[in-house]
């Protein structure tokens, strides 16, 4: 009895030591133990590790291909290639003046900022504000230096030749001989598209000739110039333009000037405007060839009386026919617009201490474009030559009524 049943559990842990092993091999569970029976702990299989190579082999990574540009993208060959062709068309500009404090001591004061290269005469444009000390200055007969300093570090003096104020720009010339002048290309503001790329040289911080880029945030901007005249279709960039900067090139990828960069937003980073190629080419034309801009004209400001500086109740009262336009008040005298027929007022009435014109003619619409105000006038007026016809509308007797004006020169201040 005793032998039997020490065989039958011999043979019961031999049958479970097999089916662990099988179940290990064939990565299925062993088979439940018999009943009554624990199961044995099985032994760790151990495998033998494979035999080392005689000979170690070194790994070889793959060759590095070097792109046949220099490892250069497209689009950083075309920032070098723009700065290595057109940055000695970029002058750095500086200004010296003079002027007396309370106690009659001379206080000298400096400007810089940049320009741009016109042609092989050495005409520079740059912004009106970069040279305005030094031409307030020569107006009242104080010392008043303008120097340009070029790509090769030589200095040069340079002389006024003409100022746009409204345009914040100006054209100045250096008349020394036998400099290889680099004209900066001028490009056209047709086709320009928010998102598209720009690049600024300037002179930033004193910072000879840098080289920042970015993308035209946003078309067709107004600001205000020194004079209170409005600079339209102004090209907003976030290219990083600093003190410094004004009146450098705003380039596109094709290497064309298509703005003069000539204000930033005081706290903001990434705000900068440049006025349009298509004003400084009209606006430095008209400098370097009559020494002053010549812009139309329709009727002096002083002439005009804008409805919105009247109040509303006065305006109800006045019954024009219309809430907002600039009236002609008093006698313009001889002007393309009482040329063209258009009336000045002949009444007045007193309101409160003060003479208000009643029956003038209420100027709205230049072209298709409303006005409210003579600085509106003034800015429809710029696109427009002495010489051009406009329509201009009006109200007279509370009816509108549209006469073609043929546009003079305006007076030389």
């Amino acid at each position: 009895m005793k032998t039997t049943l020490k065989v039958a559990l011999l043979g019961a842990i031999i049958t479970a030591a097999l089916g662990y092993v099988v179940s290990e091999r064939l990565g299925s569970a062993p088979p439940e133990p018999a009943q009554g029976l624990a199961a044995p702990s099985p032994e760790p299989i151990r495998t033998a590790a494979p035999p080392a190579p005689a000979t170690p082999v070194a790994f070889v990574p793959e060759p590095v291909r070097i792109p046949d540009n220099g490892g250069l993208s497209d689009d950083e060959r075309t920032n070098i290639d723009i700065y290595e062709r057109l940055s000695p068309g970029v002058v750095n500009i500086t200004t010296s003046t003079y002027t007396y404090n309370v106690f009659f001591q001379v206080v000298p004061q400096s400007g810089a900022g940049s320009g741009v290269v016109l042609d092989r005469d050495g005409h520079v444009a740059t912004n009106y504000h970069v040279i305005e000390s030094a031409v307030v200055n020569a107006a009242r007969y104080q010392p008043a230096e303008i120097t340009v300093t070029l790509s090769d570090q030589s200095r040069h003096p340079a002389r006024v030749v003409g100022i746009d104020p409204s345009n914040d720009l100006a054209v100045i010339r250096v008349d020394t001989g036998n400099i290889d002048w680099v004209p900066i290309p001028l490009g056209s503001t047709d086709g320009l598209r928010v998102g598209q790329k720009v690049l600024a040289i300037g002179n930033p911080f004193g910072l000879d000739r840098t080289l920042t880029t970015g993308i035209i945030s946003s078309l067709g901007r107004s600001i205000e110039a020194t004079n209170g005249r409005i600079i339209e279709g102004i090209i907003q960039t976030d290219a990083a333009i600093n003190p410094g900067n004004s009146g450098g090139p705003l380039l596109d990828t094709l290497g064309e000037l298509i703005g003069i960069n000539t204000a930033i937003v005081s706290g903001a980073s990434g705000v900068g405007f440049a006025v349009p190629v298509d004003t400084v080419r009209r606006v430095t034309h008209d400098l370097v060839t009559y020494g002053r801009v010549r812009r139309a004209y329709l009727i002096g400001g002083a002439s005009l009386v804008s409805l919105s500086s009247l109040g509303r109740d006065l305006i109800s009262r006045l019954d024009l026919g219309t809430g907002s336009g600039v009236m002609i008040a008093g006698n313009p005298g001889d002007t393309p617009a009482t040329r063209a027929g258009l009336k000045a007022a002949t009444r007045a009435l007193q309101h409160r201490g003060f003479l208000i014109p009643v029956d003038g003619d209420v100027i709205v619409r230049i072209a298709d474009r409303p006005v409210r105000t003579s600085v509106e006038i003034a800015a429809a007026l710029e696109p427009y030559r002495p010489g051009d016809d406009v329509e201009v509308t009006v109200y007279r007797d509370r009816d509108p009524l549209t006469v073609t004006v043929t546009l003079g020169e305006e007076p030389v201040p």
